[in-house]
């Protein structure tokens, strides 16, 4: 009997310890078939991005295998490029496999010319590798015979094969959970699929390559016995790759499931979702389900502009704003976090309307608005119209990635998108880390400097500072580093953690330098804000970097600071909704201790920037509550919705 020809499955993932699902799918699809079960042994080589060049090189070799399998996603295929030369020139006879959205369509780009042991998969990838398999088992095989791939056909070149409709049934892929496959492993994070498909068409997105397309379910017992599975084996964080949680009315059900068994095993942990922008009743009560299961602590709302020239140009349409201003007030009640997603720049998007757009968010009550770069993916219209959009990019100086930045537009210039992104990173320094949230919102209520205003004179003014955060800033928007999902958790970590008390130097010395610190208020506020600037770890309490003129300190303990106000300066902060009405000078700004993690003192940022990136999106948990005592009986009254 021949040998089993040896299969290697790579998967090259952001997280460390995730489930190779992909690996799962395409192996438990194969070996239906008796044949392949009889001819073929698998395995799966699944690592960080962050494993050397030389490593995985090495690790790929010393399997020696017949059978290369590559998932390519823009995360990993600076990655993937460096391995593959070598890995052809040592082994010749094997036969490599690249699949995924990054390289569909695009063989040129990856595949030298004349190469005839390299082949990308155009489509889902179960029964194209099925088929692979089985030419791979033929004295000649004829590639030619697989759907959806282009490879290297001698005497002919570039040959592409038929593309065929994406899969209806899919329960004719077996669970890889219920296969047993993954049994025995240590994952700390999985994707759980529930369907396949989106039915819109946004302009920058290509969701599982099945945009603008039929939405396809697996079955629903299927799924719960998946989400027991993964419960059952300890997988604490689970992504649902579904493009619009709760668009479904079982997705409700499924979400009570997934709470019921992180009530009997004690997991998952956490839940993250892409939320159906649609339903956002339904969505509501998702959320609320899994805040009360202790899975979710914040509501995603993808809005990406609220540009209407934008929305068009990308083909999208959002939430309106009634139900937002009603969604926001929902979970207020609930005092549930949220945070909204948007992307800079998009096609119709000026700098103008950015900002415009983005102070808007602030005044109807957002409590994170994140930023994401626009990305020019591979098989979306966006990229097919970059000409005609002037979309001009920059790849991001990630070795492991090839991330294609936007940094100029037809409607935005590169130093415009410069001074975009820096505008965002005051953003999210002085909204949502709260530098001087009630600064800001004090002189936007009150006429005296508009949001727009004030995020610009912030980013300017840390621009020109000569300190480690905006030092990071210049860096991140230099080499495109602000690609990177990590790069908001890093900021975080930075302004709330390692550099706090730095930080409350460039806040102060940023207000002392404005037209308008000789309002009576601003100093007052800047004074409130600096000592309720939210903690992210769980850590003791501490005095600002700066000293304090307005408040007397009476008490420092472990959570709480305690100040003592003239009293015409509690009426200030009354009026303003900062407290709550009541007589009394002393006022105690207490921070939450619980749902945070320890600062791990031996970890770099690098490591703490997942954490963070989480933390600052789920900020209502990290809010203090800000009191003034009673004058007779040391009553607490507490502040409203507006603070915390």
């Amino acid at each position: 009997m021949p040998a089993k020809q040896r299969v290697t499955f790579v998967e090259l993932t952001v997280y460390q310890n995730t489930v190779p699902l992909v690996a799962g799918y395409l192996e438990v699809y194969a070996t239906q078939d008796p044949r392949i079960r009889e001819s073929f042994v698998f395995d799966t080589l699944a690592a960080s991005v962050s494993l050397p060049a030389q490593d995985l090189l090495g690790d790929l070799l010393d399997r020696d295998s017949d059978i290369y399998a590559f998932s390519c996603y823009i995360w990993n295929m600076g990655l993937v490029r460096q391995v593959l030369g070598p890995l052809r020139a040592a082994r010749p006879q094997a036969l490599i496999v690249l699949g995924g959205p990054q390289v569909m369509g695009h063989y040129r780009e990856y595949v030298d010319e004349g190469e005839p042991r390299v082949v990308v998969c155009n489509g889902e990838g179960e029964h194209t590798f099925y088929e692979l398999l089985l030419q791979a088992l033929a004295d000649e095989p004829d590639f030619g015979k697989v759907p959806d791939i282009t490879y290297w056909a001698p005497g002919a070149g570039v040959a592409e094969t038929e593309r065929t409709p994406r899969n209806r049934e899919l329960d004719a892929i077996p669970s890889p959970f219920a296969s047993g496959l993954f049994d025995g492993g240590e994952y700390t994070f999985t994707v759980l699929e529930t369907n396949r498909g989106c039915p819109f068409s946004c302009g920058f997105c290509f969701w599982g390559a099945a945009t603008q397309s039929k939405v396809y379910k697996f079955d629903e017992q299927r799924v719960e016995r998946d989400i027991e599975w993964i419960a059952k084996n300890g997988v604490a964080s689970v992504f649902i790759a579904d493009a619009n949680w709760g668009m479904s009315p079982r997705d409700v059900e499924l979400s009570r499931h997934i709470v019921r068994m992180k009530e009997r095993y004690g997991f998952p942990t956490s839940i993250t979702i892409a939320a159906a922008k649609n339903r956002p009743e339904r969505v509501a009560e998702i959320t609320d389900i899994l805040v009360k299961g202790g899975l979710v602590t914040s509501q995603p709302i993808s809005m990406q502009t609220v540009n209407p020239t934008a929305l068009e140009l990308i083909d999208r349409s959002n939430i309106r704003e009634d139900a937002y201003t009603e969604l926001q007030r929902s979970l207020h009640e609930r005092n549930t976090s949220s945070f909204i997603e948007l992307i800079w720049p998009l096609p119709g998007e000026t700098l103008a309307s950015f900002k415009a757009g983005v102070a808007r968010l602030c005044r109807m009550g957002a409590d994170t608005i994140t930023v994401y770069p626009q990305l020019l993916l591979h098989n979306t219209s966006l990229h097919d119209q970059r000409e005609a959009l002037g979309l001009v990019v920059e790849r991001a100086a990630a070795d492991a990635a090839e991330a294609d930045v936007v940094v100029a537009t037809n409607w935005v210039t590169r130093a415009e998108c410069d001074r975009g992104t820096w505008f965002y990173y005051a953003v999210h320094c002085m909204h949502n880390a709260r530098g001087l949230y009630h600064v800001g919102r004090y002189l936007d209520q009150s006429g005296i400097v508009p949001y727009e205003q004030f995020f610009t004179d912030v980013s300017d003014f840390l621009r020109a500072a000569d300190s480690p955060v905006p030092r990071f800033f210049a860096e991140s928007v230099d080499t495109a580093d602000n690609y990177s999902l990590l790069n908001i958790g890093k900021v975080a970590h930075m302004v709330l953690q390692d550099n706090r008390a730095e930080f409350d130097e460039l806040l102060a010395a940023f207000c002392r330098a404005q037209h308008w610190w000789a309002d009576e208020a601003v100093p007052l506020l800047l004074e409130i804000d600096l000592l309720a600037r939210p903690y992210i770890y769980r850590r003791d309490v501490a005095l600002p970097g700066v000293g304090l003129s307005r408040a007397r300190v009476l008490d420092v303990s472990k959570a709480s600071i305690e100040i003592e106000l003239a009293e015409a300066d509690v009426a200030i902060l009354a009026g303003l909704g900062v407290v709550g009405p009541g007589g009394g000078r002393r006022v105690v700004v207490t921070h939450p201790l619980e749902g945070k993690m320890p600062y791990p003192r031996l970890r770099g940022i690098d490591y703490n920037a997942a954490y963070c990136h989480v933390m600052i999106q789920r900020l209502r948990t990290l809010l203090p509550m800000i009191a003034v005592h009673g004058p007779a009986v040391g009553e607490i009254s507490y502040a409203g919705n507006q603070t915390r």
